[in-house]
């Protein structure tokens, strides 16, 4: 789902009440012109399963059949596509966690039930980074590949 304008605003409004802007850390980001919500659809996928020529997968039959929740697999490659697209075209974009507010989004936007939100991403022109833009996990050390890739075992 896609929101400019006034419905980012709204956006705003309904997760970072105004209260808590002056203390928000990346104040810029309010400032994105476009704001998209991503929502996984596991009905989709129950009713797909459900038809002759997966049937016999028993994964029609209800999410908890599924070992792997592929609807929200799905949607992030979706939206990893969405954010390397962006990237391709001189875009600044960015995936966050969408924490408050999710009731009041749902009904602001008259989102169905069925759909998962999965998170939001803000796209606009980028700005200089500067060093108050990086949050304190950028200065975490990150583990060697060897750390993380395993060859033939664990």
């Amino acid at each position: 789902m896609v929101l400019r304008d006034h419905q980012t605003k709204k956006f705003w409004e309904i997760t970072l009440p105004e209260e808590k802007r002056s203390s928000f850390r990346w104040s810029r980001l309010l400032d994105a012109p476009l704001i998209g919500l991503v929502f996984a659809n596991p009905s989709a996928y129950l009713e797909r399963y459900s038809e002759p020529d997966k049937a016999n997968t028993k994964l029609g039959d209800d999410v908890a059949s599924w070992p792997t929740p592929y609807w929200t697999v799905d949607a992030s490659f979706a939206t990893m596509q969405l954010l390397l697209a962006a990237h391709d075209v001189g875009l600044g974009a960015l995936f966050f966690g969408v924490f408050n507010g999710e009731t009041q989004l749902r009904a602001e936007y008259k989102v169905p039930e069925r759909l998962q939100l999965i998170g939001a991403v803000a796209m606009g022109w980028p700005m200089p980074e500067t060093s108050a833009d990086r949050g304190a996990s950028a200065a975490r050390a990150r583990r060697k590949p060897i750390e993380i890739i395993h060859e033939g075992s664990f």
